[in-house]
């Protein structure tokens, strides 16, 4: 676990080789919070790969949306999303758990576009599968601006997890 000095006094090019993967797939996110330094906190250093993505254009936010895997899929994960994903037991779903998360992903997909994002990190498959099964009824503006407030919260857990307070 690094501390916020060590954050604040690493190259650019070690910021991003240390955080690229925080935004799955999406180094560009760390890359544009790394211009935020030198952070005052821990959570200062969260609000700036928030701002980095909530200020970034909408087809920067889709493609970023869309870097994330399908839940529960044989999809290859990173090892982050592995560890979390796991840490929900969506490792462990039953014949019919797997084929309820895939029927959901797909309509999901097909009505929006990209696909479900909910930041699994201390929740459970039942709590998921509610939660997937109330918003594949939402209106796309609506679910976008979600997708984008579950990926900010992916990468706080991310960074909670490898800097200390």
């Amino acid at each position: 676990m690094k501390t916020l000095a060590d954050v604040n006094a690493m190259s650019p090019s070690a910021f991003i080789e240390a955080f690229g993967d925080v935004a799955e797939h999406s180094p560009w996110v760390a890359r544009e919070a790394c211009g935020f330094r030198p952070f005052a906190s821990r959570d200062a250093m969260i609000g700036a790969f928030e701002l980095a993505v909530k200020s970034a254009n909408r087809d920067a936010q889709l493609a970023l949306i869309r870097a994330h895997p399908d839940l529960a899929t044989n999809a290859k994960l990173t090892d982050d999303s592995t560890r979390e994903q796991a840490g929900a037991g969506l490792d462990s779903l039953t014949a019919e758990e797997f084929a309820r998360f895939t029927s959901l992903n797909d309509a999901y997909k097909s009505r929006c576009g990209f696909p479900f994002i909910f930041a699994v990190k201390g929740a459970t498959k039942h709590m998921i599968v509610e939660n997937f099964e109330a918003r594949v009824k939402n209106v796309l503006a609506d679910e976008f601006k979600m997708a984008i407030s579950q990926v900010c919260r992916i990468f706080r857990f991310r960074i909670e997890d490898r800097v200390e307070p």
